[in-house]
Formats: C-alpha cells, structure tokens, sequence
C-alpha cells in the first residue's frame, strides 16, 4: 500500500508540474506581467520559487490572490459537499435497488428518469427551478449564499461552521436561511453526480448479483435485505470508489456555471469576473486551485478504493 500512495504521489507532482506550466503561460498573456522580462524556463523556475512560497500574485485591484481564493474557496467547496453527499444519498440505493431488480419495472423507471435527467442541460435545469420555485411559488431565494442582513462573520469560509461558531441572536434563523439558499444550486449540481453514481453502482450490482456466493448465501437462509448489506454492497461499492475523484472533477466543472446562475459567491463567479476583467493572474491562481482540487480528489479516491479493495493493487501492479 505504501509503494501503491507513493507512485500516486509522484503521479500528482508530476502532473502538477504541467498545471503550473498552464498557469505560468496565462501570467505571460499579461503584456506588464515581470516574467516576461525572463527567459522561459528560468520565468518558470521564478514562477515556481513564488508558488512554493504561497505567492499567487496580485489581481489587478491590488488585492492579493491568495486571500481572495481564501474567501471564495470554501463557498464552493460547501456547495460541492453538499450536492456530492446528495448524490451518495440518492444514487446508492436507487442503484442497488436498479442493480438488484435489474430488467424489472423498477430498473427501467430508474434507468429512463437517469437518462432523462443526465440529458438536460444544467442551465436549463436551473433556470427552470428559478422561475418554479423562486418566482411562481416563491419558496426559496433566487440567488446568494444567505442573506446579508445576518451578518455573519466569516471565520471559517464555511457559512454553517460560521454560524454555529458565532454568538449570532438569531442562529437558529440565520442557519434556515443558508438552507433555503443551498437547495436549489445544490440539487441543480448533483444531478450529474446522482446519475453517474446510479448508473456504475447499477452495472456492478448487476455483476455482483451473478456470483456463485450471492447464490450460496440465498441457499443458507438469508435474507434479502441480509445478503445485500452483507454481501452484495460490501463486493459492489469498493470496484467504484476510485470513480468518485471523476466525478468530483465533474462537479467542480459544473459548479462554475451553476455559481453563476444563482449567483453564488464562490471560484466559479469569482473566475468568470476574472476572465470578463481579463485579470490573467487571477485566471491562473484559479486555475491551479480547481485543478489542484481535482487531482487530490482523484488521488485521494484511488486511494480509497485500494485501501478497501485490496485487488485493485494487484490489478495495477499486474499491468506495470
């Protein structure tokens, strides 16, 4: 297992190493930046000294990006936290359940509202909430985090860690209105997620259900709600926790347009401001942190999934 994290380790610096290569050629698109004044690979050398330094540069109002990717950050990564934690609610028991009574009438509803779901654009999808939820029947907010009047002062970045760590009078109110402001943007971004996670948790279920030991333990008596904790999701999940890092990637690409309808103030408006101002320092810090984000969530799920599946480290090392 050690050999198996260190070969992931050097997988993740060298691909970052080609992620700085990006966010350094997006600095040099700026005519005043100083790395133009360098050589290429001596610049990036330069650009990488600063980097290891925590030194992302500053945007063009003079603010240090390194604090602004600080406030912005945890805003999308609670968005991300919650819609992903929908996605496991939802997808895995209506994929065991599709996986289970594959062919079957449940199998074939699940199967047709994933394919209907995963086909709509999510603007759309968005912008069909709004005008339902928001404007029609006027449930929930059109857009924001919460609302301004609780003031609510940003210790953490994390709206529910900041509330419940504040001594705010109205905490129990404040906290109703930052999830009436995460229902709507958080079931707009899970439903990629939900319906990739249905899907490979249908297929391997299915896989998992023609087993000889699924039969055996039919024929001791067992249960059906039995065999499948016991024994059809412990052989079923592992083969595609590894996947999950792809859709975590999935959902950091979707967060930027659904940032953006709901207005929600996290790295995907931030970055959309950044590129209409043509702030190209700005550009390259967020794209460092997305695909940083992106490459420890792919990492850290592969990780997982070999931790738990022992057979997926002899599978990879049986293919070096």
């Amino acid at each position: 297992m050690l050999i198996y994290a260190i070969r992931r380790l050097n997988l993740f610096i060298i691909t970052f190493l080609i992620l700085t290569l990006i966010g350094y050629n997006i600095v040099k698109l700026d005519p005043f930046s100083v790395y133009n004044q360098h050589d290429f690979w001596f610049g990036w050398l330069q650009y990488l000294r600063e980097l290891m330094q925590g030194n992302l540069g500053f945007s063009s109002n003079g603010q240090p990006v390194t604090q602004a990717l600080m406030r912005v950050l945890p805003a999308t990564m609670e968005l991300c936290f919650f819609a992903f934690l929908l996605a496991l609610i939802v997808g895995i028991p209506f994929g065991t359940l599709a996986g289970i009574r594959r062919g079957s009438t449940p199998d074939i509803i699940i199967s047709s509202i994933t394919l209907l779901t995963f086909s709509m654009p999510i603007f759309w999808m968005a912008i069909l909430m709004i005008m339902l939820f928001s404007l029609y029947l006027g449930w929930l907010p059109v857009s924001g985090r919460y609302n301004l009047l609780f003031e609510i002062p940003p210790t953490t970045g994390f709206a529910f860690v900041d509330v419940l760590l504040s001594n705010h009078p109205q905490r129990s109110q404040a906290i109703e209105d930052i999830i009436r402001h995460l229902i709507m943007p958080t079931l707009v971004l899970a439903v990629a997620p939900t319906t990739e996670i249905i899907k490979l948790l249908r297929d391997s279920v299915g896989d998992v259900m023609s087993q000889n030991y699924i039969k055996a333990a039919a024929t001791k008596g067992l249960s059906k709600s039995e065999i499948v904790m016991r024994h059809v999701l412990k052989n079923a999940l592992p083969p595609i926790i590894p996947k999950f890092g792809i859709q975590i990637s999935t959902m950091m690409t979707f967060a930027i347009i659904t940032e953006s309808i709901f207005n929600w103030p996290g790295i995907g408006t931030w970055l959309l401001d950044a590129l209409n101002l043509q702030d190209y320092v700005a550009v390259q810090a967020g794209v460092l942190a997305v695909g940083s984000i992106v490459l420890l969530a792919n990492i850290f799920s592969d990780l997982a999934g070999a931790a738990i599946s022992p057979l997926a480290r002899k599978e990879w090392y049986a293919l070096k």
